[in-house]
């Protein structure tokens, strides 16, 4: 779900139009990660929305008052009606019924209760917690009830200044973009990355430096792979063997080579390949196949 309508109706600098282009580059990003297209629907809310999903929104609708959206989301009486409707939108992407294409090649021309009863794992940012909670409170009261969707909490990566932060596209410094190159990756670990390192070496040596808090250690237990690795590397550097510079190198040399393959990877997506995976179609559900991320 590439959510082109809420930005436009969250941010009035935009345009439908500039969203949903976002929504396209957003999409080459997602394809780009390795998913499998034969198990992968992408849609954009501005060109998908409509039929089943657009009834499941309206029923959505009648069952949440607007006192109730208003206390999730801090609505008032300013607030645009675009914004309000719009968490019946977010829901109902949880409800099978909203895809009819995706689970047969003969999608039947009225929502039916045994697609209704097919649950959803929905893995988010914390912050979209209030939209699936408002969910799970009415599901079953559908008219083709749907079970309470399961969630899995994403975080958010750190920023490069420390915990408590996240990355930022308003704050460059603060972030590593997947556009960027292996020197701009270098330099701002080097020059921004929050350290849990000691003043001097020789303190470091002494007294350890503290991973918990060090950027270069937190980004580590994103990109690599080995626990046993980041382990020992957590060790290591606690204990004070392991310096500041050097944990540094290694999230540098982690990152460089992760944002490379993403590169090289996107630039595979072509038109083509995006409007594959954009098309509306019955996906392979059996089985447990893993990606081919090199099928574009």
């Amino acid at each position: 779900m590439l959510t082109d309508d809420e930005k436009a109706l969250f941010k009035d600098n935009l345009t439908f139009e500039e969203t949903m282009e976002y929504a396209k580059e957003n999409a080459r990003d997602i394809i780009a990660i390795g998913f499998d297209k034969k198990k992968t629907f992408i849609y954009s809310d501005l060109k998908y929305l409509s039929n089943h999903f657009l009834m499941n929104a309206w029923e959505f609708s009648k069952l949440v008052t607007f006192n109730q959206v208003r206390g999730a989301f801090g609505f008032n009486e300013s607030t645009n009606i675009g914004r309000i409707f719009f968490p019946s939108v977010q829901c109902v992407a949880a409800f099978a019924t909203s895809y009819p294409e995706i689970w047969t090649d003969d999608p039947q021309p009225t929502r039916t209760q045994s697609i209704a009863n097919i649950p959803c794992l929905i893995p988010m940012g914390i912050d979209q917690d209030p939209y699936f909670r408002l969910l799970r409170d009415n599901a079953h009261k559908m008219r083709f009830p749907s079970p309470k969707p399961a969630l899995i909490h994403s975080k958010f990566l750190t920023a490069l200044q420390g915990p408590g932060g996240k990355m930022s596209s308003s704050n460059p410094n603060s972030a590593i973009f997947m556009s960027d190159t292996p020197k701009q990756i270098k330099t701002k670990i080097n020059k921004y990355a929050f350290s849990g390192g000691q003043v001097s070496v020789d303190d470091h040596r002494r007294l350890g430096g503290n991973p918990d808090v060090d950027v270069s250690y937190i980004y580590l237990t994103y990109f690599e792979e080995d626990d046993a690795k980041l382990e020992e590397v957590y060790k290591s550097y606690k204990s004070g063997s392991l310096l500041t510079g050097e944990l540094k190198k290694m999230a540098i040399e982690a990152l460089q080579e992760y944002v490379r393959l993403f590169q090289e990877r996107r630039g595979l997506v072509t038109d083509e390949v995006l409007e594959e995976y954009m098309q509306p179609r019955k996906l392979v559900w059996e089985g447990n196949q893993k990606p081919v991320k090199e099928s574009f």
